[in-house]
């Protein structure tokens, strides 16, 4: 038997205005027989996914945060988008990071996580986007966002750094806070 492991990520909490509009444009476009709306509590910006981990990583990975945590400011909700283009899984919105704050903090963290040999920096660029919905598994998502309303446009900054644990059901992910770093 394989020894339990933790399956982790790092993200950026939003402000509860930026959660509802997400919620909002949700509501308004992710039709439910293709897609299974993402709870309003779990709405985030993904920084680093860090998968499958030993527990006694998730500490030292925390440590990690608190020397790279910096602001996430000048932030914007986007138009709607569908990930990854080819095959399209979920629905989401782009996050704009219009002072270029939000990349710098994903490069700190990953940066900061693969010189502690805690996380193998990916080969493609970091995209800011908050998921809304996930693709149903007998559904068939568009292959475009063409069509698709938009969040409001609502300005914001980031709320916090927070390392997670996901708990993977039939129901869906559950998210467990495990350190959760305010951003100023």
């Amino acid at each position: 038997m394989a020894p339990p492991t933790d399956r982790l990520f790092v993200a950026l909490d939003l402000p509860a205005a930026a959660r509802a509009a997400l919620a909002a444009f949700r509501d308004a476009e992710a039709d439910p027989s293709i897609w299974r709306p993402v709870a309003d509590e779990a709405l985030h910006v993904t920084l680093v996914f860090l998968g499958h981990r030993p527990p006694g990583q998730a500490e030292a990975v925390a440590a990690v945060l608190r020397d790279h945590a910096g602001p996430a400011a000048d932030l914007a909700l986007g138009p709607a988008l569908v990930l990854p283009p080819r095959r399209p899984r979920v629905l989401c919105a782009v996050v704009e990071d219009r002072s270029g704050l939000l990349g710098a903090l994903q490069a700190g963290v990953a940066g900061g996580l693969a010189e502690a040999g805690l996380h193998e920096p990916e080969r493609r660029a970091f995209r800011p986007h908050a998921t809304v919905a996930r693709l149903r598994a007998d559904a068939r998502a568009p292959r475009s966002p063409a069509g698709l309303g938009a969040p409001e446009p609502l300005a914001f900054a980031g709320a916090a750094l927070t390392l997670y644990r996901s708990r993977l059901s039939r129901a869906g992910a559950a998210y467990e806070p495990l350190e959760r770093i305010p951003l100023g």
